[in-house]
Parts: structure tokens; sequence; C-alpha cells
């Protein structure tokens, strides 16, 4: 005779919360965003619908470092023109345009090399590919923290001269640093730069 199995009562069981919390490791969802499989996907898929694409990989590149350095650009012009307005000076518009055409071929070669691209998914050779963008991170969370801290020393310490030659370029590196970083390495780097501006009593005139 077969036996029955005794069904658990409902108070038997016991209620729990559901566990609301994240995962804890990398999803797989995290693992294709991190290395563009999706926009591979997307290449691939109109590839094999007959939909190449309109420019090349390296021309795109290409076209995205200019505009991303002509935006930096503008913003070195818009910076200079405030120092020297600053100061109550005449505005030497040839000097400051170029003065913004040399920063701006500067940045085409920094934003070229770090800047991140599809086709160009490794930018230290001796660096493992899994530590590429951390160590990508690392040199903007110095160069933010550095920058900043060194335009409010100049802003306070510097003659006018020295302002008006560092503080637009500098400012630049400083905003761009900032915005290519990731949120957990731009926080500390902003909060250092105030940290600094305290400590040795700067404040906002």
């Amino acid at each position: 005779m077969a036996r029955q199995r005794k069904e658990k009562s409902v108070k038997d069981i016991k209620l729990e919360h559901p566990d609301r919390s994240g995962p804890t490791k990398e999803t797989l969802v995290d693992f294709a965003k991190g290395r563009d499989l999706f926009a591979e996907a997307d290449r691939r898929q109109r590839e094999l619908n007959g939909e190449g694409p309109l420019l090349s990989p390296r021309t795109e590149r290409i076209f995205e470092t200019i505009l991303w350095t002509g935006v930096i650009a503008t913003v070195h012009f818009t910076f200079d023109v405030l120092v020297q307005r600053q100061y109550a000076m005449e505005v030497d518009w040839f000097a400051i345009v170029q003065r913004t055409f040399t920063a701006w071929l500067l940045f085409i070669g920094l934003f070229y090399v770090l800047h991140p691209h599809y086709s160009h998914k490794s930018f230290f050779p001796l660096v493992p590919q899994e530590y590429q963008e951390t160590v990508r991170q690392a040199i903007f969370f110095v160069a933010s923290t550095i920058g900043g801290c060194y335009l409010i020393h100049i802003s306070n310490n510097y003659g006018y001269i020295a302002v008006m030659k560092q503080a637009p370029p500098v400012g630049c590196l400083w905003v761009w640093a900032v915005v290519e970083m990731d949120i957990l390495w731009a926080f500390p780097s902003l909060c250092i730069a105030v940290a600094y501006a305290y400590k040795n009593g700067y404040g906002f005139r």
C-alpha cells in the first residue's frame, strides 16, 4: 500500500523577505557591455542584412576625436576669454585663437589614444585586457586630481600672466578627465580638490 505524503501546513512554512540585494559578481549583461558585445552584435547583424557601415572604424574614430576635441577647444576658448576679462585686459583675439588651436592639437593626440572606441580596445600593450579600463580610469583620476589642485593653486598664488597662460588648458584637462571617469572615480577626485582648497584656506570670492 502506497504511503501518502503528509502535506505541510501553512503555519509550518517560514515566511521570509525576498533577497533584494543586487548581484555581487559580474553578470553576463555586465560582461557583454564591458566588451561592447551588444554593439558588435548589432554591427554583425547589419552586415548580414547587407547594411554595411558607412565609415570604416578608423575613420569613425577620427571623426569622433575631432568632434569631442572640438568641444574641448571651444571650452578652452571660453576659459581664455573669461580669464582675460577677469583681469580687465583688452582681449587679444588672435592670441586666443592661436592658443586654442595649439591646445586643440594636443587634445586630439590625447583623446585619440585614451578615449575608448570599439575598434581600439587595448590602450596599453603590456597590460592584460581585463585591466585596461582600470588603468585608463586610474590615469584620468591622477590627471583630474593633479589638474584640479594645481588649478586651485595657481588661481590663488600666481600672478595674472601665469594664470592667463596656464588656467585655460589645465581647466580643460580637469573637465575632460572628470567626464571620462566613472562616478566612483570622479567623485573622490573632486573631493580631494575640495579638501585641498579647504586645507589651504582657499575660498570662493
